[in-house]
């Protein structure tokens, strides 16, 4: 029996969640074959089906306000589930600075993990590299949407050599009276169409709102992830495919909101249409 384990992501810090190792979970050679004949339409599609197979994990680090409590040194995590552990992820992409673990800033990074169950604790720590390697750790915070749990992994020490204990890596647990709770997220596979008629497409920021009934809706969610996916997508004649987990507006989408924060040249954009698939509960 041959197993096949599509990707179709990069594997990059600059490029989409900034991962450079990824779970995989495999799929039927049906679809792969079925994709040989197709032009590798039928993978695509399995996009919402593996997202709902893996958790995705929100990380926040910060840093002490400390005299030197930034690091220069490369940080690693592990986290640890009631089933398996992620084994050791690089937190390379900061997603809010550029120069990441410097003195009193939170930094946010993206980790997937396929079925960890509960997490229960993480270690995490640097390899002591570089010219200004001592670090002082005030917490992590870990929220995973689709589960609908954050938790927050107080520290307050330094991970450093020549302070503290001499320690530069750390097993810490939650702090259960600062674990928020709330409705879990469900992924929605996000299919975009710009039209072909001249100067359809867009740099602009182009975010997405969703109406269930009741009055349920989501947040507002940017379709892209940074600047440059903003000039990659929306061009004419395109279509451009996202999966992102947000409310759950239940079963039946009565309306969604799409459009663009404006600025800069060329923002006007010319939408055709816009497909969206969930998955329901029973997998479908």
């Amino acid at each position: 029996y041959r197993y096949y384990f599509p990707c179709q992501r990069w594997l990059a810090v600059e490029e989409d969640d900034g991962q450079i190792v990824r779970e995989l979970v495999p799929v039927d050679e049906a679809f792969v074959k079925k994709d040989s004949e197709n032009d590798g339409q039928s993978l695509a599609t399995l996009g919402l089906e593996q997202k709902a197979k893996s958790t995705t994990y929100i990380v926040k680090v910060k840093t002490g306000d400390k005299k030197n409590a930034g690091t220069d040194a490369n940080v690693f995590i592990i986290l640890y589930g009631s089933k398996d552990d992620t084994g050791i992820i690089s937190l390379k992409a900061s997603k809010s600075n550029k120069n990441k673990f410097e003195r009193g800033k939170v930094d946010e990074f993206t980790v997937e993990a396929v079925d960890i169950g509960d997490l229960k604790k993480i270690k995490i720590g640097h390899d002591n590299k570089g010219s200004s390697t001592g670090w002082f750790l005030e917490w992590v915070e870990i929220d995973a949407p689709s589960l609908g749990r954050c938790l927050k992994f107080p520290s307050g020490r330094w991970l450093d050599k020549s302070e503290d204990d001499g320690a530069i890596e750390r097993i810490i647990f939650p702090a259960e009276l600062q674990t928020k709770e709330y409705i879990p997220f469900v992924p929605y596979e996000i299919t975009v169409y710009t039209s072909d008629i001249f100067g359809a497409g867009t740099d602009a920021d182009v975010f997405i709102v969703l109406y269930g009934s009741d009055g349920i809706c989501t947040q507002q969610k940017s379709l892209c992830l940074n600047k440059r996916e903003q000039r990659m997508y929306f061009e004419r004649n395109s279509v451009n495919q996202f999966i992102v987990e947000l409310e759950d507006v239940g079963d039946m989408i009565e309306k969604i909101r799409i459009g663009h924060t404006g600025g800069g040249l060329n923002s006007g954009w010319h939408l055709d249409h816009v497909a969206i698939r969930r998955l329901l509960p029973n997998g479908k």
